[in-house]
């Protein structure tokens, strides 16, 4: 029964008994209880918890790029503001890099690192987090298995190898997976690597992480065909030369001991570059990643990221013999990090259509894995974590709009189980706010 119609029968009772106090306070006591209840009704259930991750193989899997290189100065790591602020020792309106204010609600008191200058708008001081910080880590792990995301590809920066946070944040990262039963894998970016230096780097590290760390022994490294997943970006033609690519994919594809399963990020182009040996490399990794964050095509009049390409995309790396792992983002946009001329480049979210959109396409063409860029990527607007939607002043931040800070770990969530199977195709939104 709808409540209009449950206090029409209470009507006749007011009129016939004004002066009773007892018939009025009964009145009034149900009315409370009905809405409450009405109220408890319309409540969105909490998400179910999702058993822990099979970590045997890529198939049917989400996995998200989790940056993990924010910082702030009295946190563990001591390196101030990286990756909030242009200046590592202070922070403000005219320093700031990033895009979206994170939603620090749920966040506790030994979490939040106070931002000198920036109120929430009801005059409270605002705070930012730090990835050094392990609760924080483990925060986000939390949201993934509440909400069903497999995992992640931890960035890990070539560049940033000498900083003493970078193992920090892989500690962090590896002991949340173990508590949250989610799987996680390294992904090396060879963004602003020495060209001379960039190999030897790489294997270096990646040797110290099996040999020291063990990393791979873990039980929530993803593997698949029996074999530890790798995840090296940055194979853009315009960067480097093949050489330097072949010694790369020979190393991990031949020596016996750190042999793993490539997946390779390049340019999503790849399938029509001209040179004759980086076409090979193209061709040489088990997994291709093309990023496409960025990429978009304008349909209907609105501006959608480009999926045109996926179909035939998909074919050429079968035929080469390699998986294919589409990259699905939420939106973009790094005014702040790059200037005023960059607003160009905004691709807005369009309550999520954008977003869903990748999800659905992926499943018509029967794609068994994907990656999410990102999960806390605020920088260049495409994280999918929780975003305030009422930002500090001064300064300008994107928002999600007024839909819920979790809605794009719902929607991550509900793309997983299309990516599984688990749910019928559609292509619109498949849940609501």
């Amino acid at each position: 029964m709808a409540l209009n119609e449950r206090l029409a029968h209470r009507i006749p009772l007011l009129r016939a008994g004004r002066k009773n106090t007892v018939t009025l306070m009964g009145l009034v006591l149900t009315v409370i209880i009905v809405i409450a209840l009405v109220a408890v009704a319309d409540e969105e259930p909490p998400p179910k918890k999702e058993a822990e991750i099979d970590a045997t193989s890529l198939r049917h899997k989400v996995l998200c790029g989790y940056q993990g290189w924010f910082r702030c100065p009295d946190d563990p790591a001591k390196e101030g503001w990286r990756h909030w602020s242009r200046d590592a020792k202070k922070i403000g309106p005219d320093l700031a890099t990033f895009e979206m204010w994170p939603d620090m609600t749920d966040y506790e008191d030994d979490e939040k690192y106070p931002a000198p200058g920036f109120t929430y708008p009801n005059d409270n001081p605002a705070h930012l987090f730090s990835s050094a910080n392990p609760k924080t880590v483990d925060r986000h792990f939390r949201w993934m298995q509440q909400y069903g995301i497999d995992g992640v590809l931890l960035q890990r920066f070539i560049v940033d190898l000498k900083d003493g946070s970078v193992d920090q944040v892989l500690t962090n990262v590896q002991k949340s997976a173990n508590r949250t039963g989610r799987v996680f894998a390294v992904c090396y970016d060879l963004t602003d690597a020495p060209k001379d230096k960039v190999v030897d780097l790489l294997v270096a590290d990646w040797k110290r992480l099996v040999d020291d760390k063990k990393i791979t022994q873990d039980g929530r490294y993803l593997h698949h065909d029996k074999k530890p997943v790798l995840f090296v970006f940055g194979f853009y033609s315009d960067r480097f030369g093949p050489d330097l690519a072949h010694r790369m994919i020979d190393f991990f594809k031949n020596d016996p001991k750190y042999t793993v399963t490539l997946i390779g990020g390049c340019q999503w182009w790849w399938r029509n570059e001209k040179d004759k040996e980086w076409a090979k490399v193209f061709r040489r990794f088990d997994i291709i990643s093309p990023w496409n964050t960025g990429n978009s095509a304008t349909v209907e009049k609105r501006k959608q990221a480009a999926t045109d390409y996926w179909k035939e995309d998909l074919e050429e790396a079968k035929k080469a013999g390699m998986g294919y792992l589409p990259v699905i983002y939420p939106g973009f946009g790094w005014t702040n990090l790059k200037g005023e001329k960059a607003a160009k480049d905004d691709l807005p979210r369009l309550g999520g259509e954008f977003y869903w959109r990748q999800f659905s396409t992926a499943a018509d063409l029967g794609m068994e894995m994907a990656y999410v860029a990102m999960f806390d990527e605020v920088n260049e607007g495409t994280a999918i974590f929780k975003v305030s939607n009422a930002p500090p002043k001064p300064g300008r931040f994107v928002t999600y709009d007024g839909l819920p800070p979790n809605w794009y770990l719902r929607l991550t969530g509900e793309g997983t189980k299309l990516i599984r199977g688990e749910r019928k195709n559609q292509k619109t939104i498949p849940i609501k706010p």
